[in-house]
């Protein structure tokens, strides 16, 4: 291991007093396509023994904190492994209020906590995990009646994930009552990376409390269907929604609306009364479908990002020889808004365009923090 590497982490063992500890990986450089390339780690660290020692490093800070009350790893390249939360004392983990655990890159069906595991942890009030790994029985062992009431969880749906592990032991809709029971305050953020329309229906449960979602593909884009069945069930929670598609041919972007009476994205803005935050980027957005959004949910909409070249008009639009179609639009939505607006120029310029597991940890983090 890196001497300096080693030296900044055993600095951590003076720090007793250590309330919060978060770690992010940033894997995007070896990550292609989502998933990381199989060779990586047995290139920078052939026989192991780097890996095996920060393990043990991260393993004695746990062991050695006495004041713990928020611990969140993300992605940090086997780093956390399923037994190092042991390192953690009872007492210890009674009195953690965060937990965050995220790896989409664990092998086969091993996760970084259990069920088992999770009932030390009485005193939780916000819970960040891969969504393969928030099982039913971890939802059974939440509504405890020796566990504190759950008030933020986030979970992530990754198409690796999914792939490797199975959907049969998530959380029904009658776990989610009972979640929801237990805390009527209990939020939940959820983020999907490049997962299948069909497994989205199994996931997406009535009775989730769902706040937030992110869906953001190379590969597979959603369908109105899904964001139909969305703004139908979770209308009095949602209050971000975000579409990320980011495809390389940007001459056809898929459009929500085909074949449909009314947008989905219309529909959404009509029926979800708390949203505050709609960004879209790689989904064609029809200019008279935008105005309507903007209309229907006026100021309290505070973001409304729309990169420019998702924007589409129809023929009579165009055809106008008296309206400017782009400044109508810009007019237009202005004024629905209440406030100057326009197209995102760049998708680099968009507030939530960054790598998606970044985003999410950053989100994570400020969605948890906002109890």
């Amino acid at each position: 291991m890196h001497s300096s590497l080693k030296k900044i982490i055993l600095t951590f063992f003076s720090y007793r007093n250590l309330q919060k500890f978060s770690l992010f990986g940033d894997i995007s450089v070896i990550q292609q396509q989502g998933s990381l390339s199989s060779t990586y780690l047995s290139r920078v660290d052939p026989d192991g023994k780097k890996i095996k020692q920060i393990q043990q490093l991260f393993e004695e800070i746990l062991s050695n904190s006495r004041q713990l009350k928020w611990l969140s790893c993300g992605f940090m390249l086997e780093i956390v492994t399923p037994t190092s939360l042991s390192s953690l004392s009872n007492s210890i983990a009674s009195t953690m209020e965060h937990l965050s655990l995220l790896d989409n890159n664990i092998p086969g069906n091993s996760t970084l906590i259990t069920a088992v595991e999770l009932e030390r942890f009485v005193n939780l009030r916000s819970l960040a995990l891969d969504f393969c790994d928030f099982t039913a029985e971890m939802a059974r062992v939440l509504t405890d009646s020796n566990h504190v009431p759950l008030q933020r969880l986030s979970l992530l749906v990754h198409s690796v994930s999914v792939m490797h592990k199975s959907l049969d032991n998530m959380p029904n809709d009658e776990h989610w009552k009972a979640l929801s029971r237990k805390s009527s305050s209990l939020r939940v953020y959820l983020m999907a990376f490049d997962v299948k329309g069909e497994d989205m229906l199994k996931i997406l449960k009535p009775s989730i409390p769902l706040e937030r979602v992110h869906f953001d593909s190379y590969v597979t884009c959603v369908s109105g269907a899904i964001v139909d069945l969305i703004s139908r069930q979770y209308d009095k929670f949602l209050t971000h929604f975000i579409l990320m598609n980011d495809v390389i041919d940007t001459s056809g972007f898929p459009d929500l609306s085909d074949n449909r009476n009314e947008d989905p994205l219309v529909l959404l803005a009509w029926r979800c009364t708390k949203l505050t935050l709609l960004a879209i980027h790689g989904y064609t957005v029809w200019a008279h479908n935008l105005i309507a959004i903007a209309r229907l949910r006026g100021s309290d909409l505070k973001v409304l990002e729309v990169t420019e070249e998702s924007i589409d008009f129809d023929q009579g639009e165009l055809a106008d020889q008296d309206v400017d179609p782009v400044h109508n639009l810009i007019e237009q939505v202005s004024l629905g808004l209440g406030q100057a607006w326009h197209a995102v120029l760049d998708i680099e310029s968009l507030s939530v365009f960054t790598e998606p597991n970044r985003h999410f940890y950053r989100e994570m983090q400020s969605f948890s923090e906002d109890i």
